[in-house]
């Protein structure tokens, strides 16, 4: 074979009405490299390029950070091509090309990795753009842009030093706004720039624009590993071997005069789902300046100008001839697409450049309402609505609001960057925010800031909220806070932010570090103190939605309920019955714990029975009340499970107040704890060991379920049918003891009501060996098994959950673990002895019911591996229902692609 056939392409151009790739190659070209080539492909204005693929990062990681060898040929080529369609040379002082020089995942990473713009000048070529453009001062705003930019970028200087530098000159000249500085000024800004770049490094700004190229592909490769990328990752579920494309691109110039300028759009709003185009836009700028958040920008549509009360001119009316091509090209692409697109223009002395559109980022809200308002439009199917709301991220839905009827004490208003309402303790820093909102006791707080920055992404992620005082509804505090669902506002001017101090002031007003404050980021209100809030309400677009997946899934979803708030939240979410009620918190209610405790220091069975008693009505006075809420859904009873010396407190102050409580000594108590401390309490006397060595104590609690069953039967309410579970079973002869304790007290029940009334008896599968020996479950009576994920993932690995914290970070960091197990099941391990446990079990009693009821009930990739082998049904917290629900009908749909 020949060279030529076995030589890899690392490069694909795209420009002059053609392109290399389209939008299919995503994987290869990265999401931005492969959208670029379709919108060149579809006819679009695109400025030529050419993109480095992932592979070359791949490569580039896996060979010691050096890049393939005949990559240099194909960069070299590449810009040829540019140079040709522009009729500009890389490096010519006199017809200078310049390039902007940006990352590119696969998946949209906004603002996680870096970008470098004006590539190419230097003392010569600045000149040259001066003379070719016909205005010197843009060439020298864009020559400080680009030494601050590839400095910070490329050579690691500090941005805020050159901020600095221009703060100074701003100052000495008295004004306020970059576009006040003329080229003479400029042109010193320059001299210090370059100035403080050698006085850091020793040597001075590179000059040749070669090296400046490779050195902003070299450190966009390397922003892939930067911190903030890793977190984003980690926190979206991105796998590091993906790699980052990079995309090499002819300049075009928002900052070319009063004609040019640079914006990003939404085709429908982002945080509503509202079908009208939506974005910002800046007159005489560069990109960066709107997401940045360095100045306020300006609506692009009048309508939304006159809703925000703006007296600037929206870009409709500045540039109406613009606009409306524009406008034409948003609907082009969404139409192209078939869903809500994201896009960056430039518009250069009048004439209007794509640089690029991605499927947008939107709040869950919008999500819904797009794909909802998509399909009944017929541009997509049911289906593909379903599979366009991401499951996880129904969470967002369930964010409180501003009670209407509060009175709210704002002392400002900025614009509203992302929904929901927020209250907290004002911070500045984002290391606050992170070291406060992920403590042992989390403190709420909202992240006060001037602006965000991509380096404040952990403590944006543990803030309530987050303020800015400047920026827009694209600026990178609005992006993160939307896809990450955290109330925001950003654009709140009149804030005076003083970090140093620790202090913000505002109309006169002075809130310091540690002050209460709301925000409500459907409205942009900044309000005092805490205000009341209430619970969303879900409808319309949810319900719509909610009704076709229903339509779709296979899995029933349960909720984790053993209050009669929780039961009544998962019927509002939609459950279809508990899959799991922990009796014992029931135990811990102060009109029962007292007996409970004297049930456990009694000396023999007389006493413990004498206590169980007591407990007895309160029991089934729990079951009543559930099952009546649940009406005739299914509801598994899991018993008693702790061990018994976690109902009593561990402070001697608080042992002696149980003391005198009981009547007895604090020695007694002292005694009888000293008998019942375990080594390892999770593998000690627990679960069905407690129902073996004291049957009294399951025997009462099988006798409450069934009485209170009868209590409902007999009222005329739909008859509930309890599942029986029995806990932590790992030999058939343990589950055959139960199952015969269980059917002698049911049978003793019905005697005495009369009744002849269905249950059903089971077993929490929470061991390696009860998977393993499934059919010896099956065989001794088990009607059900329940996955208890939690503590089956904990024997498995043989981790304890309450401890993992202190090390699950560094083997996802070093790629032992891709996720914490304890979210996302473990399909090869865990997810194996699921399977063996299923099919043995099933081998024995082929209408064996199976669900899981383990926090994994609620994540999707877990509900997907359920769906998988055929599980019956997944529970999880009430909160999580709606999740589950969406995700058992994605698990459908994905398996028949």
């Amino acid at each position: 074979m020949s060279e030529a056939l076995t030589k890899t392409r690392w490069v694909y151009s795209f420009g002059g009405g053609t392109a290399d790739g389209d939008a299919s190659m995503k994987n290869l070209l990265g999401g931005k490299g492969a959208n670029l080539a379709e919108m060149c492909s579809i006819g679009l204005p695109v400025p030529p390029g050419f993109t480095v693929t992932t592979e070359a990062c791949v490569h580039y990681y896996a060979n010691g950070n050096s890049y393939p060898a005949d990559l240099a040929e194909q960069v070299a080529a590449g810009l040829a091509k540019i140079e040709a369609i522009t009729g500009k040379r890389f490096g010519d002082p006199s017809a200078p090309l310049l390039v902007s020089v940006r990352s590119g995942a696969r998946a949209s990473m906004p603002g996680m990795m870096d970008t470098v713009l004006n590539l190419g000048l230097n003392d010569e070529t600045v000149q040259g753009l001066g003379a070719l453009s016909g205005d010197r001062r843009f060439a020298l705003d864009s020559y400080r842009r680009f030494i601050q930019m590839y400095s910070n970028v490329v050579l690691d200087l500090d941005h805020h030093m050159f901020e600095e530098i221009l703060d100074d000159h701003k100052d000495r000249l008295g004004v306020t706004i970059d576009t006040a500085l003329t080229a003479h000024d400029w042109e010193a800004v320059v001299a210090d720039y370059k100035a403080a770049v050698e006085r850091e490094l020793g040597k001075p700004f590179p000059q040749d624009p070669q090296e400046q190229l490779w050195g902003a592909v070299g450190a966009v490769f390397a922003s892939w590993m930067n911190d903030r990328a890793k977190f984003y990752r980690q926190n979206f579920g991105i796998p590091e071997s993906w790699g980052t494309a990079v995309n090499i691109q002819a300049m075009v110039f928002g900052n070319l005069g009063d004609t040019s300028a640079t914006g990003v759009a939404f085709t429908r709003n982002p945080s509503t789902g509202e079908n009208r185009l939506y974005g910002e836009f800046l007159v005489n700028a560069q990109g960066e300046d709107v997401v940045a958040g360095i100045r306020t920008p300006q609506s692009l549509t009048k309508a939304a100008r006159e809703e925000m009360g703006d007296r600037n001119p929206s870009m409709e009316e500045a540039m109406p001839a613009v606009f409306a091509e524009f406008h034409d090209v948003a609907r082009k692409l969404e139409h192209h697409y078939r869903d809500l697109q994201d896009i960056e223009f430039t518009v250069e002395q009048g004439r209007l450049w794509m640089l690029q559109t991605r499927n947008g980022k939107r709040t869950t809200r919008a999500a819904l309402k797009v794909a909802v308002d998509m399909a009944a439009d017929g541009v997509i199917t049911r289906e593909e609505a379903i599979l366009r709301v991401d499951a996880a991220e129904l969470d967002q839905l369930l964010h409180p609001t501003i009670d209407p009827s509060a009175t709210r004490d704002v002392v400002t208003k900025g614009l509203p960057a992302s929904p929901g309402a927020a209250c907290g303790r004002v911070v500045f820093s984002s290391e606050e925010a992170e070291r406060l909102g992920n403590a042992k006791v989390p403190v709420k707080v909202i992240l006060v800031r001037r602006e965000t920055s991509p380096e404040d992404i952990k403590g944006m992620y543990a803030a309530q909220g987050i303020v800015t005082a400047t920026g827009g509804m694209t600026s990178h505090a609005a992006v993160v806070a939307r896809g990450a669902g955290i109330p925001c506002v950003c654009g709140a001017t009149d804030i005076r932010v003083d970090a140093e101090a620790g202090q913000f002031t505002v109309r006169g007003r002075t809130f310091k570090e540690g002050d209460l404050i709301t925000i409500d980021g459907a409205t942009g209100e900044v309000m005092a103190g805490e205000t009341p809030m209430i619970e969303p309400e879900l409808g319309g677009d949810f319900d719509t939605l909610m009704s076709w997946a229903d339509g779709i899934r296979r899995l029933k979803v349960r909720a984790n309920a053993e209050t009669p708030n929780d039961g009544r939240t998962a019927r509002q979410f939609g459950a279809e019955g508990v899959g799991l009620c922990r009796t014992e918190h029931m135990f811990f209610n102060e009109d029962r714990i007292t007996a409970v405790r004297e049930m456990i220091l009694a000396d023999d069975e007389k006493g413990r029975r004498a206590a169980l008693a007591t407990i007895a009505p309160f029991q089934k006075a729990d079951f009543v009340e559930l099952f009546t809420i649940m009406e005739g859904l299914p509801v598994t009873i899991r018993l008693l499970d702790p061990p018994l010396h976690e109902f009593f407190p561990t402070g001697e102050d608080d042992l002696k107040a149980v003391a005198d409580t009981l009547g007895i000594t604090l020695a007694a108590i002292e005694s009888r704890l000293e008998v019942l401390h375990e080594s390892n309490p999770m593998l000690g006397h627990r679960g069905c060991r407690l129902g073996i060595s004291y049957p009294e104590i399951y025997e009462m609690q099988v006798r409450a379920i069934m009485e209170a069953a009868c209590e409902i039967a007999k009222s005329g309410k739909p008859a509930p049918v309890p599942e029986i579970m029995h806990p932590l079973v790992g030999k058939g002869e343990e589950m055959a003891f139960l199952r015969k304790l269980t059917d002698r007290t049911v049978k003793a029940v019905l005697a005495e009501q009369g009744l002849d009334l269905a249950y059903q008896v089971g077993t929490m599968i929470e061991l390696p060996r009860a998977a393993l020996r499934a059919a010896d479950l099956a065989e001794a009576g088990a009607e059900f098994f329940s996955f208890g994920t939690n503590d089956l993932t904990q024997t498995t690995f043989g981790i304890s959950r309450d401890d993992a914290g202190k090390f699950l970070n560094a083997y996802i960091e070093k790629g032992i673990f891709e996720q914490d197990p304890f979210v996302t099941l473990d399909q090869d391990g865990v997810g194996d002895l699921i399977r063996i446990a299923a099919e043995r079990g099933r081998g024995v009693n082929p209408g064996l019911k199976l669900g899981i009821c383990g926090e994994h009930g609620g994540d999707p990739a877990s509900i997907a591996f359920c769906e998988s082998i055929g599980l019956d049904y997944v529970s999880c917290s009430p909160f999580r229902v709606p999740i589950a629900r969406l995700a058992a009908a994605q698990a459908v749909l994905n398996k028949r692609k």
